[in-house]
């Protein structure tokens, strides 16, 4: 993830926002009171003021309306990705019971799916190197898979295509 730059902060934007508010009513008070000195007969300047205060004022609500569409998109995707998220959870987990592997397999093989090395497994599980290989054989052989790579093909092809066609159901060459 990249790191938030100073000019993308919301609260950098609420705040300009704020400062915006705060000249726009500083400008709006001016013109009004400009207008009572001038006794109520607008002039030039007094008609460009007023406009350009009336300007700022629209662009503030127009601000205000993006961020809140922009908050409500930025919680929108954060939804769709944790439900992504949740799912491929749910295809991998689904792989693991038709596997039939035991707690401590699901186990190594969550690691294994997400990039840790056998060492880096071992430590973290408190077993021995050994210990993690013959967890990892056992998943290639109930996974019908040989090594790390063609279960994690096996997995994600199953994420493209959840519902492939077997040799027996598949169409026949024209």
């Amino acid at each position: 993830m990249r790191p938030r730059s100073l000019s993308t902060s919301p609260a950098l934007i609420v705040a300009l926002i704020g400062v915006q508010s705060f000249c726009a009513l500083f400008f709006l008070s001016d013109v009004a009171t400009d207008l009572g000195q001038a006794g109520g007969k607008p002039t030039l300047h007094l008609i460009i003021e007023t406009l350009a205060s009336g300007t700022l004022v629209i662009a503030i609500l127009f601000e205000l309306r993006m961020i809140i569409e922009l908050m409500q998109r930025k919680a929108r995707l954060e939804r769709s990705l944790k439900d992504a998220s949740r799912a491929v959870f749910e295809v991998i987990e689904s792989h693991f019971d038709l596997w039939g592997l035991s707690p401590s397999e699901r186990d190594v093989a969550s690691f294994l799916v997400k990039g840790f090395s056998i060492t880096e497994i071992a430590g973290l599980r408190g077993n021995k190197e050994g210990t993690i290989k013959a967890h990892l054989n056992a998943i290639y052989r109930k996974s019908g898979t040989r090594n790390r790579a063609e279960m994690m093909s096996a997995l994600i092809d199953s994420l493209i295509d959840p519902h492939p066609q077997s040799d027996a159901t598949a169409p026949s060459a024209p």
